[in-house]
């Protein structure tokens, strides 16, 4: 029976992950590797990989900031809409990323207050950069609370209320006790972000407009090459964040192992 299991669980990884991936690096090669070097260095192409990297860089960075804050706020602080707060963060999870690039598009259309407002502003949101960085970080604010919430449970406020008790200012606490205690954890929710935030393709699509060399990011540009029936430029881009996507892969784990030895060191005192 031990034997049967393994085999199933084998048979599952070669065909849903193994099998994909080596048919996805066959026919990125398939017009040999000189194509493939083309096709990921076409300027389309570069311009996706550079907008997709800023827009990730941008929103790890706002995750970072706010998520760590959302965490904390949470778990140390008791106030009316707390739990209201904590189911809402999960929203992503449960909304389709179609229906939140929709809910921007209704938030910041042109007949909208915040449309007119931005438009008589001479800021343009929607088909632009801000509406492509609100779509991925509304899509990726989860991971980085989820993550650290659970820590910071664990952890506790012990050390933080002796670090009080010695003399030191809530900056203090945070910078030499409380960052130091969570970092794996906020690593691995970085990982988790910028995974996310590479990969994304229906909020984006439904706000960017998908259009060339302007708006048009990695999985736009894949989506499109698709479509145009240029199958090697889309196995050679897709193959490209594939790579990027393992190599996270490994950043991940070795931050979950991390954050579990944390835990568990927190758990046994």
């Amino acid at each position: 029976m031990r034997r049967v299991l393994i085999g199933i669980v084998w048979v599952y990884f070669l065909v849903l992950l193994i099998g994909p991936i080596l048919y996805l690096a066959n026919q990125s090669f398939s017009q040999g590797i000189e194509a493939f070097w083309t096709e990921v260095t076409r300027s389309e192409a570069l311009h996706g990989f550079a907008l997709t990297a800023e827009i990730t860089l941008i929103v790890l960075v706002l995750n970072i900031v706010f998520g760590t804050l959302t965490a904390i706020v949470l778990v140390r602080q008791q106030f009316w809409g707390r739990s209201l707060i904590s189911g809402v963060i999960d929203l992503p999870f449960a909304v389709s990323p179609v229906i939140a690039g929709f809910m921007l598009i209704l938030l910041f259309g042109p007949e909208t207050l915040l449309g007119t407002f931005f438009g008589q502003a001479g800021v343009k949101i929607l088909f632009a950069l801000p509406a492509m960085i609100l779509a991925t970080l509304f899509v990726t604010f989860p991971f980085m609370v989820r993550e650290l919430t659970p820590l910071l449970q664990t952890l506790g406020t012990d050390e933080e209320e002796a670090a009080r008790t010695l003399g030191a200012g809530e900056w203090q606490v945070f910078w030499k006790v409380t960052l130091p205690a969570i970092r794996w954890g906020l690593v691995y929710g970085a990982t988790l972000t910028l995974a996310r935030a590479i990969g994304e393709f229906g909020a984006v699509l439904v706000v960017s407009g998908n259009i060339l060399l302007l708006t048009q990011t990695a999985t736009l540009h894949i989506y499109q090459s698709y479509v145009d029936f240029n199958y090697v430029a889309a196995n050679a881009v897709a193959l490209t964040l594939l790579a990027v996507s393992f190599a996270i892969l490994i950043v991940l784990e070795i931050a979950k192992a991390r954050s579990e030895t944390i835990v568990a060191q927190a758990g046994a005192h």
